[in-house]
């Protein structure tokens, strides 16, 4: 009997070791959980470092959002790589076309449509000759709602910027007052170097190059933007001090509506 007691308390004693090491690991495995879980809380994770990332105009969306989407955002980015480059080479013969060879506007929509409806006729009276089905005209039709959509949509923009002119010429906004004049004499210096439609060539072009290399290369483009930035604004710190802060300006008083 003294024999079996012992067994069976060597037995019990096995047993309540293997709990206890099964307790201690389940605990570990817990608190490892627990400590990755607060590592991927913590600030210094990569998630939140990305978050905190400087982006060129504050951007948060991809530039494919910022573009518009659709079908427009896949040209510019060149998701398509047929159609992009169909896009741009059709830009580019206009230009040729206009700039190059000095071809009019008014003249080249003439002579397309002589063309067209002159290959048109030709085809729908030999088409009885050759016993042919003549060609299928179809009808167009420019819907209502598109026109609608596209002229609130103007709206918008033309309402937007009137307003934003309005507050710069008030006097409210010193820096924007003269970020606005220094876009406008860049653009007419641009403007004195070539013409309208050149300076839509070159714009069209840029939209089809910038977005796609910003694209490809942002974290380096919006790391030398943010030096720059942190650059401009130091200068323009000084400026303001040394020559913006002295000039003098009268009270802003707001007019309130009875």
């Amino acid at each position: 009997m003294a024999e079996h007691q012992k067994e069976e308390s060597v037995v019990e004693s096995v047993m309540d070791k293997i709990s206890e090491k099964l307790h201690s690991q389940d605990s570990s495995s817990s608190s490892s959980d627990s400590d990755n879980d607060e590592k991927s809380k913590s600030p210094s994770s990569p998630s939140s470092f990305k978050s905190k990332v400087y982006r060129i105009f504050g951007r948060e969306k991809p530039v494919h959002k910022v573009l518009g989407g659709g079908k427009p955002a896949d040209v510019f980015l060149w998701r398509n790589k047929k159609i992009s480059a169909g896009v741009l080479g059709g830009a580019t013969a206009v230009w040729v076309l206009f700039e190059l060879i000095e071809y009019h506007l008014l003249t080249l929509i003439c002579h397309g449509l002589i063309l067209a409806l002159a290959i048109l006729f030709l085809w729908s009276n030999a088409s009885t000759f050759i016993n042919k089905t003549p060609p299928r005209i179809p009808e167009v039709h420019i819907p209502e709602e598109s026109v609608l959509q596209v002229a609130a949509a103007l709206r918008v923009e033309i309402n937007q910027a009137f307003s934003v002119l309005r507050d710069i010429a008030s006097g409210r906004d010193l820096k924007k007052f003269l970020t606005v004049i220094a876009g406008l004499w860049v653009l007419s210096i641009v403007g004195s170097w070539c013409n309208f439609l050149t300076l839509f060539y070159i714009v069209f072009v840029l939209l089809h190059t910038v977005p796609v290399l910003y694209e490809k290369y942002d974290d380096k483009v919006d790391a030398f933007a943010e030096k720059a930035m942190i650059e401009i604004k130091k200068q323009y710190a000084v400026l303001d001090s040394k020559v913006l802060s002295k000039i003098p300006r009268g009270p802003l008083k707001d007019k309130k509506k009875a």
